[in-house]
């Protein structure tokens, strides 16, 4: 019987005197074809190395480790080592590591487990508290990832996919739609779950894309900007922008020389602006030697 069976999971929990840890972020998925539905969402073969953060008991680790050449599992929960080591005994080809993939040095682990020869992918279904950090560490990482599809809260995942206009629409759309092509695979019921959590999931799907045709110099200056450029979502662009540069009159006219460069309203709402229209008026800024407050 699989793991994520719902009998055998509860017979494992109960065996363990196992129950989720809330500051964790645990919640244990008890529905076999959600699981295989992810796996699939993931296509996974044997030609893909996968990289699983937070196993919990094994449940999705067991049907990725059924396809995959190897799975290399970050759980931070000392207390559920031996519980892995019982429920995934009959797989020859998965390694956990018991360590928290935000401090880990996983390009390490990766060359100590994995041998550089298969497509790699992250699967994982992420605990909700830290869905954004784990995404933005994956993506600004040097690993040659192929393919991510997570687990998440279903309001990150519309973020995450939202088109400009969209009210769920931005500064995380943003920062991942710059290095991602985003996508919600499917839907999961708060009901799936042991506890239940009080929202519904989703499973995103995040795939590296080729460059813009225009790059700013750096990320991280870029991704100020777009975060400064949201800060009060009611107000329009060039009031947030002021609120970044200064109200002076020679940095406003500065301010209006960009936009005015780029052909955008002052008055637009940043919710409406491309991933291409921030990276242009990154730049531009970074060109008329405008500096944050």
């Amino acid at each position: 019987m699989d793991i994520g069976n719902p009998t055998r999971t509860r017979a494992i929990l109960e065996k363990y005197g196992l129950s989720a840890k809330k500051s964790l972020g645990q919640n244990f998925l008890t529905d076999p074809n959600v699981l295989l539905n992810i796996v699939a969402a993931a296509e996974i073969s044997r030609e893909d190395d996968v990289i699983e953060v937070g196993p919990g008991i094994g449940s999705l680790t067991e049907q990725l480790a059924k396809q995959a050449h190897h799975v290399l599992a970050f759980e931070i929960d000392q207390n559920l080592m031996n519980v892995l080591d019982e429920t995934l005994d009959p797989y020859d080809n998965i390694t956990i590591v018991n360590e928290d993939v935000l401090k880990a040095n996983v390009n390490e682990e990766v060359e100590k487990y994995l041998d550089g020869d298969h497509h790699m992918k992250v699967v994982a279904n992420l605990p909700y508290y830290i869905t954004t950090p784990i995404l933005k560490t994956f993506m600004a990482s040097t690993l040659p990832i192929d393919k991510m599809v997570v687990m998440m809260q279903k309001e990150v995942a519309e973020r995450l996919t939202a088109k400009p206009g969209d009210k769920e629409y931005g500064s995380l759309s943003i920062v991942v739609q710059y290095k991602m092509d985003t996508q919600v695979e499917f839907e999961v019921p708060s009901k799936v779950f042991v506890p239940r959590p009080k929202v519904d999931s989703a499973i995103v799907s995040l795939t590296p894309h080729a460059n813009w045709e225009v790059m700013p110099d750096d990320d991280k200056d870029f991704f100020k900007t777009v975060h400064g450029c949201f800060m009060h979502r009611r107000k329009n662009l060039w009031n947030n922008m002021q609120g970044l540069y200064g109200k002076d009159p020679a940095i406003k006219a500065k301010i209006q020389t960009v936009l005015d460069d780029l052909e955008i309203d002052p008055q637009i709402r940043p919710e409406r602006l491309t991933v291409l229209d921030f990276i242009k008026l990154h730049n531009r800024i970074k060109k008329e030697g405008l500096i944050r407050k």
